[in-house]
């Protein structure tokens, strides 16, 4: 992906004509596109299991809410942004900074908490940020960043640019009282921003279900006029598609949107969490839907590139995120002196 503006509707940027079974089957994208989504999803998924590694080792420390299962929100996401628009999220958030630009020595030294770090080894696991990537967090406060997302974006508007906000949160942030104040604003002021929902299910342990009277979570931004859809996020095309209409609709001077992606998490909501709360077969269903295999499945079996290319593939994330944990585990630790570094205006007054 490059800087330039994108087409951001639904046409792929080409389509493909693959054979299965001796016959021509046209494909909606290119072998290129395919590719992309796969390979990003991949080394988000070898990043967080080397990240739950880490953490067994207590090489990681804190809290660690990893990506697992939800890889194809970050990938249909990026394939239908531009670098120029913004993405502010929560704390499960590895994967959409890797899929914004973070590297992986980045992401892994943040998680050790080394200088070499995104933000130096003082965020960790739930607050990366990178300005450069237009990536702002990584919140580890449930709901703030709707507000902070939804100012990003006025100020899109306010300096006339064409870009958009994405903001993101889970299906537990979407009882916060912050996100209602902010849609009715956005709303009201025709702000540029996207609002993503990433509903796995079970925000920290309670189901959807539980919480709420209203479980069909794409129905909410009904309140307040919002364009409004519901999305599966176990496959990247679909969420690509309906993040390129979206942003269509924003990027046309309409107003802001919503999508309900539903998701899923294989592992518990932080590494301290076995959730027993959910059934075997519960998990298996969608692990059976899995976006890396089920795309992989899908380059392979159209003739998008054979095994041995998958294999390259393959060999080539893991030797990355290999070379991203050694990069780490030799990183130095930050600097005592620098605690208050990037964290206050200079000089400030009360450290003394």
């Amino acid at each position: 992906m490059n800087t330039a503006q994108k087409d951001t509707t639904t046409t792929p940027r080409s389509s493909t004509t693959a054979k299965k079974n001796g016959a021509a089957k046209e494909l909606k994208y290119s072998k290129e596109q395919y590719l992309e989504w796969y390979t990003l999803m991949l080394r988000i998924r070898r990043f967080e299991e080397r990240a739950l590694m880490a953490y067994g080792q207590q090489d990681v420390r804190g809290f660690c809410h990893v990506y697992i299962g939800q890889e194809a929100v970050a990938a249909g996401i990026e394939s239908a942004l531009t670098k120029d628009d913004g993405i502010v999220t929560a704390y499960r958030q590895h994967g959409t900074a890797i899929g914004r630009g973070v590297t992986t020595k980045q992401a892994m030294a943040e998680l050790y908490g080394k200088a070499t770090g995104i933000v130096k080894g003082k965020g960790g696991s739930m607050h990366f940020f990178s300005r450069e990537n237009n990536y702002y967090g990584g919140n580890g406060i449930v709901g703030a960043q709707i507000p902070i997302g939804t100012g990003i974006a006025f100020a899109e508007k306010y300096r006339g640019t064409e870009n958009l906000c994405v903001v993101m949160f889970g299906d537990g942030a979407a009882r916060q009282g912050a996100l209602w104040e902010s849609w009715n604003m956005a709303m009201t002021w025709k702000i540029p921003a996207l609002y993503i929902c990433e509903n796995n299910g079970y925000a920290m342990g309670t189901s959807v279900e539980r919480t709420s009277n209203v479980t069909d979570l794409s129905k909410l931004g009904a309140s307040f006029d919002m364009p409004s859809e519901s999305v599966d996020g176990m496959n990247p095309a679909a969420v690509h598609e309906a993040v390129s209409r979206a942003a269509e609709h924003i990027r046309s001077g309409k107003g802001p949107f919503y999508l309900e992606i539903k998701t899923y998490r294989y592992k518990g909501h932080s590494v301290s969490d076995p959730a027993r709360y959910r059934e075997k077969d519960e998990v298996k269903s969608y692990q059976d839907r899995d976006p890396v295999k089920v795309t992989e499945r899908t380059i392979v079996e159209n003739g998008l590139a054979t095994e041995q290319e998958i294999k390259a593939i393959k060999d080539q994330v893991k030797a990355e995120i290999a070379e991203a944990a050694k990069f780490a585990d030799e990183s130095p630790y930050p600097d005592g002196a620098d605690l208050y570094a990037d964290n206050y205006s200079q000089p400030y007054p009360f450290l003394t």
